[in-house]
């Protein structure tokens, strides 16, 4: 079922009669902590979607990937954190999810019985700050993307089911800051456009 986007005004109702709590509430209640690793990965696909101009349809949860281009470009979103919501001793290593997966038809609601990527680009977004005092996902300039082409995974690591960054690197992504997102998906299918500069970055990957 494809969703149209809310407001945040819709107010919750019983019996018919509406209650004094708004669809905004529940937003604040469930979604104000940007940082752990759902919210995280839903806000990373957010900010692609500005980027990108492709905000104004709802996200929809089950779909093969999670972002498709004016151009019919299919992109998948990675994220990943060196800070998480809990206490840590260390940074996180980083790690990106990029497992074949088996497609959900939205016509059947069968399973595809072939295990592939579904996108035909991918966009790793990392958020490298390293301060809990002072990160704030919304910072654009605490976040770094890598975008590569699915084909390159499928060719050198096809049944991997995750990368850690030094070896996503080592496969010369494209490496852009947030304002330079537009103009690399154009170019994120050829991955080796754009020289990748390793990331001084002090924690562990």
């Amino acid at each position: 079922m494809q969703t149209g986007p809310k407001m945040g005004k819709e107010p919750f109702r019983c019996g018919g009669l509406p209650l004094q709590r708004t669809l905004l509430d529940f937003w604040q209640w469930s979604a104000s902590d940007l940082v752990v690793n759902t919210t995280r990965g839903i806000l990373a696909e957010y900010i692609i979607a500005c980027a990108l101009n492709l905000q104004s349809a709802a996200r929809v949860e089950w779909d093969a990937f999670d972002l498709l281009s004016t151009s019919g470009l299919k992109i998948e979103v990675k994220s990943a954190a060196y800070l998480q919501s809990w206490n840590q001793q260390t940074l996180s290593q980083i790690k990106f999810r990029i497992q074949p997966t088996r497609a959900l038809s939205d016509g059947t609601n069968i399973y595809s019985v072939e295990r592939k990527r579904q996108a035909d680009l991918y966009i790793f977004c990392l958020l490298h700050h390293q301060d809990k005092a002072t990160i704030n996902p919304l910072d654009m300039a605490q976040w770094t993307f890598y975008l590569l082409a699915a084909s390159v995974l499928d060719e050198q690591v096809p049944a991997q089911k995750s990368i850690a960054l030094s070896s996503l690197l080592r496969l010369r992504p494209v490496q852009v800051t947030y304002e330079g997102l537009t103009d690399a998906v154009d170019t994120g299918l050829n991955p080796r456009a754009v020289e990748v500069q390793i990331p001084t970055y002090a924690g562990r990957e």
